[in-house]
């Protein structure tokens, strides 16, 4: 526009894309997986972490305990230190578990409804 008094110039009319009906997914079902995602790491993570913590609380504040003798001359520290590997396993085991049982299917029932909303989206 060269003088403010010249007349815009007309805008092509954009054409909008409105569903006829509303799209399947809901921001909910994204808030329940993150939910779910959430507690699988939380759980996980505080069953190895948890258990390495109260390995080092009693390294650090009893030494008694940690030294005494459990079986056959092997000592209580040395023991729970060996401990820590299954224990990482389980955590490892629980993750996979909460996975499959939890995460996955509302994973797999959002990326469905997704799907199908891609779809009628092409359709038009």
């Amino acid at each position: 526009m060269t003088y403010p008094w010249q007349p815009a110039p007309a805008r092509p009319p954009r054409a909008e894309y409105q569903p006829s009906r509303e799209p399947l997914g809901h921001h909910s079902d994204l808030r329940v997986l993150r939910g779910a995602y959430r507690w699988q790491r939380r759980t996980a993570t505080l069953a190895a972490l948890g258990y390495f913590t109260l390995f080092l609380v009693l390294s650090a504040s009893a030494p008694g305990v940690m030294m005494r003798t459990v079986a056959d001359g092997i000592p209580a520290g040395l023991l729970l230190a060996l401990v820590q590997l299954p224990v990482t396993w389980l955590a490892i085991a629980l993750y996979e578990h909460t996975a499959r049982r939890h995460v996955d299917p509302l994973a797999d029932r959002i990326r469905k409804v997704a799907e199908l909303d891609a779809r009628r989206g092409a359709v038009r």
